[in-house]
């Protein structure tokens, strides 16, 4: 089960950058860009917490 866990929250980190690189090539205004980016984080934090049964 530990295992499983790691793998999931790697996943996930994975998944968060990839995002984030993405919204970097997007051709849109730096304030919504910044926008958009916050609303990634926060998805991805409340994700790992998840994962880490805190949440």
């Amino acid at each position: 089960m530990g295992a499983s866990v790691i793998i999931g929250i790697l996943i996930t980190f994975l998944v968060i950058i990839l995002v984030l690189y993405l919204v970097q090539r997007l051709p849109i205004d730096a304030r919504m860009r910044q926008i958009v980016q916050i609303i990634v984080i926060i998805i991805g934090i409340v994700s790992l917490l998840k994962y880490l049964a805190v949440w």
